[in-house]
């Protein structure tokens, strides 16, 4: 055979490695978006909400979906988020940029009504997936954590006695984590009979989140 007739060999660039971590982290999402491994064991059909990008720089570690979000599958679309939003000071559409805000709660499906509020976030969620979704995740800076859940999970013996003791703690956990009560409605008197959270904490949280520039 000629060299003229010789079938030419395309080339192709190597695929760069943040191309694949995102192909990787795409592929995982839709495997945790897919389980059911407490099916039966929730009040509803399970629906796991998280959102991520491997661009993100901040993560928002809640505690699980409530009713709302369950039925909308948008993290943070109710009243508690509308606070969050307030304490970092950005709108709906900065707030739900994968690339600026990865969010993945401890618990990613609706756990269920107890007595006093909405059951504990099951455990099997960061079991099952956590180590693999932050492995994705190599630009996160800022880890928001709300909530005695999420405290308990990424702080373990670091925190403190109380919810009160940890957040009015936050220096010690700078700049790594920012621990933060819940802002569910409920915590009005919370809010009300601790000041100093609206005078340091939230111009801290801003301020950390303004220096990665996901504002």
């Amino acid at each position: 055979m000629s060299s003229a007739t010789t079938p030419r060999i395309a080339r192709t660039r190597p695929e760069s490695p943040a191309s694949r971590r995102s192909r990787s982290l795409t592929a995982l999402l839709k495997e945790v978006r897919g389980c059911r491994a407490c099916e039966g064991l929730l009040p509803f059909e399970p629906r796991p909400v998280l959102r991520a990008h491997q661009a993100a720089r901040v993560l928002i570690v809640g505690q699980a979906p409530g009713t709302r979000v369950h039925q909308t599958g948008i993290p943070w679309n109710d009243p508690s988020g509308d606070r969050l939003r307030q304490w970092l000071s950005i709108d709906r559409q900065r707030f739900y940029d994968e690339r600026r805000f990865a969010i993945v709660p401890v618990g990613y499906c609706y756990p269920g009504r107890g007595p006093s509020g909405d059951l504990p976030p099951r455990k099997e969620c960061a079991q099952l997936w956590l180590p693999r979704l932050l492995a994705q995740l190599p630009r996160i800076e800022l880890v928001i954590l709300i909530g005695q859940y999420a405290h308990e999970l990424y702080l373990g013996e670091r925190r403190k006695k109380t919810l009160t003791e940890t957040v009015r703690a936050f220096r010690e956990y700078a700049p790594r984590y920012m621990p933060l009560p819940h802002p569910s409605p409920r915590n009005q008197m919370w809010l009300r009979r601790n000041p100093w959270f609206a005078r340091q904490v939230v111009p801290a949280l801003r301020r950390a989140c303004r220096r990665l520039g996901v504002y």
